[in-house]
């Protein structure tokens, strides 16, 4: 179990894990995460489960470098075992026939955007992504996307492909042109904020996937804790997804200051 079967990097410090997993892999939904640990003493750290294969057993993560704990995960190689992993975890994503859906996703946020970008075009939804990066090098899973979008836009800081601007710029000009049913954003937490100030000012529905500081993943410890239309809600188990329309980006901002 939770053997390493392939590995790849999709830009300098973002690695995509095949993992062999075959009951995660067969009760998985899209919004669903896992909480991995590597080594006895490790942390244990969540990711959303990118993609799964039942036919192989299989579950995608997909890994940002970032400190100790993912600098362990991503130097293990092909062969190795991850210690620990559990899930499938959380809320799963309610899907259904909206109509037009927008998919914005910032950064490593299009990993676990792209089961959502599958299961909303199966369901019979005008599926229309965006994905946002500061540079190209930087935007990944653009040929899984395109495969279930029916537009894909693509905005970098810097300009060097697609369009040059913030991912609030290609939303907006969707909502612009065409009526959007639905929002799902996933990214970072200020990425998420202004987005959902913008769908706001649109009368537009918005979900928002909130990657926040867990521990246990199952609602006891309460590392993982935001406010949402006024009430404490508990990412781990009620949600990992939102009203963004709810949320207290504000304070969810001041909190994950604590771990910088």
């Amino acid at each position: 179990m939770n053997k390493i079967v392939a590995k790849e990097y999709l830009s300098e410090r973002v690695v995509k894990f095949e993992v062999e997993a075959p009951l995660i892999a067969k009760s998985r939904k899209a919004g669903h995460f896992v909480i991995v640990r590597v080594g006895k003493k490790g942390e244990r750290v969540p990711y959303t489960i990118a993609s799964a294969d039942i036919k192989k057993g299989t579950i995608t993560l997909v890994v940002q470098r970032v400190g100790k704990s993912s600098e362990k995960l991503c130097s293990l190689e092909p062969g190795e075992y991850i210690t620990d992993m559990v899930g499938p975890l959380g809320k799963a994503t309610h899907i259904e026939n909206f109509g037009t859906v927008v998919c914005a996703g910032g950064g490593v946020g299009v990993a676990p955007m792209l089961p959502i970008i599958e299961a909303m075009k199966k369901a019979g939804n005008r599926v229309i992504s965006v994905l946002a990066a500061r540079t190209k090098e930087l935007v990944i899973l653009e040929e899984q996307v395109r495969q279930y979008s029916d537009e894909v836009v693509i905005m970098t800081d810097d300009g060097s492909y697609g369009e040059k601007g913030l991912i609030t710029d290609g939303v907006e000009n969707v909502i612009k042109r065409e009526k959007v049913d639905l929002c799902v954003t996933i990214g970072p937490a200020i990425m998420m904020k202004f987005v959902s100030k913008l769908t706001e000012k649109y009368d537009v529905p918005t979900v928002a996937s909130l990657n926040t500081i867990m521990v246990d993943g199952t609602g006891m410890c309460g590392a993982c804790r935001v406010t949402v239309g006024g009430g404490t809600k508990f990412v781990c188990i009620d949600g990992p997804e939102f009203d963004a329309h709810k949320v207290d980006f504000d304070e969810m901002l001041m909190r994950l200051k604590a771990y910088n």
